[in-house]
């Protein structure tokens, strides 16, 4: 079996709407399920393989004073452009760094590393430690290239919540067991695909500095692709 990208929990509550409603979406229903989450794009493109570092990918090691490096064997490639109003850059800088906190837990095998606790707060919190618990308890680690392309931000009126939707491709990211070294490998397919959006909250005390308080994810993502 390939342990191939995060565990399909899905944060899905009657609040998680509320982004979605303040942006003025007519396209997203608060009933909507996981399979509904992903945005219509028109298609999306799977991403192309490029030498150059992405705008938010390489970030240095300790962004806001708080170490996300990951070894080397775990790459989470961003290759997306940054927005032009400021509060989106860096709520979806933060994003990136809340996965690089999610698989920097997964490598150090717990969830009370640093990067987690400044990068998530709420259902967004929950949702990471679930997901470095479940890597925790099967034996296992990750190794190889993730990727995450094809994003779209967009706030709330007030500028303090911004809704991050991306693609994740994961055919060359796989889980390995710890004890065997055994890399888990299977033939690549729509499972390595899937769409997120995470809503971002400003923290107040914070210069900058971006949680992640629901997470929305759509499995086996056809636009992806």
């Amino acid at each position: 079996m390939k342990r191939r990208t995060l565990p399909a929990v899905v944060t899905l509550t009657a609040t998680a709407a509320l982004l979605l409603t303040a942006c003025g979406s007519g396209d997203d229903k608060p009933g909507d399920n996981h399979k509904t989450a992903g945005v219509e794009r028109g298609g999306a493109q799977a991403p192309k393989e490029s030498t150059k570092p992405s705008a938010a990918a390489q970030t240095e090691a300790k962004p806001d004073g708080v170490d996300v490096s990951l070894p080397k064997d775990m790459n989470l490639v961003f290759d997306w452009d940054r927005p032009k109003d400021g509060n989106e850059a860096a709520a979806m800088d933060d994003a990136a760094n809340f996965f690089r906190a999610i698989y920097r837990g997964v490598d150090k095998r717990t969830t009370e590393d640093a990067a987690v606790a400044t990068y998530a707060t709420g259902d967004g919190l929950h949702y990471a430690n679930t997901q470095i618990n479940a890597w925790i308890d099967g034996g296992w680690t990750a190794t190889g290239t993730l990727r995450h392309y094809d994003v779209i931000t967009r706030s709330t009126p007030n500028g303090k919540s911004v809704e991050v939707a991306f693609c994740a491709d994961s055919q060359k990211f796989y889980g390995k067991e710890i004890k065997s070294q055994r890399i888990l490998r299977t033939e690549p397919s729509l499972e390595d695909f899937d769409h997120y959006k995470i809503v971002m909250g400003k923290v107040p005390t914070g210069k900058d500095l971006w949680q992640a308080s629901k997470v929305f994810v759509k499995t086996k993502a056809a636009q992806c692709q």
